[in-house]
């Protein structure tokens, strides 16, 4: 996991006062060490092996106060099932329809674009995000080749 990550966790926890208990620790570097925007249940999974007393509902507090305070994101994908991710830096998703894997992905050409006049009348947009659905490449082969 990056140093500079854990930093961040450290800090921001000691700025607001909080405290860093080991569940939390080990949730926020599980979820900062995948790259497939994991799910509650499997953190949950992973975390059992070394930390057999924790509980799915001790997962989702602290994934619930992780987010309150900007450590991590959670992914909006159009399921029930919440997914989320540790990259803080302003990227986009294309989530699969059939196996559901979600892929960061950078749009500079998006990130330039300023939202329609229209916008102007909502109030101050701070960020823009976008999320792309449709087939993955492997989705697509297994599906030709059925």
């Amino acid at each position: 996991m990056q140093k500079k990550l854990l930093d961040g966790f450290e800090k921001t926890f000691q700025m607001r006062g909080l405290r860093i208990t080991q569940q939390r620790l080990e949730i926020f570097k599980a979820l900062a060490g995948s790259s497939d925007h994991p799910t509650a249940e499997k953190i949950y999974a992973q975390l059992r092996s070394t930390m057999p007393t924790i509980s799915l509902d001790t997962v989702y507090r602290n994934l619930h106060t992780l987010q309150n305070h900007g450590l991590i994101n959670r992914v909006t994908t159009g399921q029930s099932q919440a997914r989320f991710e540790a990259n803080l830096t302003p990227h986009h998703h294309l989530i699969c329809k059939i196996c559901q894997k979600i892929t960061d992905i950078s749009w500079q050409e998006f990130d330039k674009l300023a939202p329609p006049q229209d916008f102007n009348q909502w109030g101050d947009i701070k960020e823009k995000q976008v999320t792309l659905s449709g087939i993955c490449r492997d989705c697509l082969k297994d599906k030709k080749s059925s």
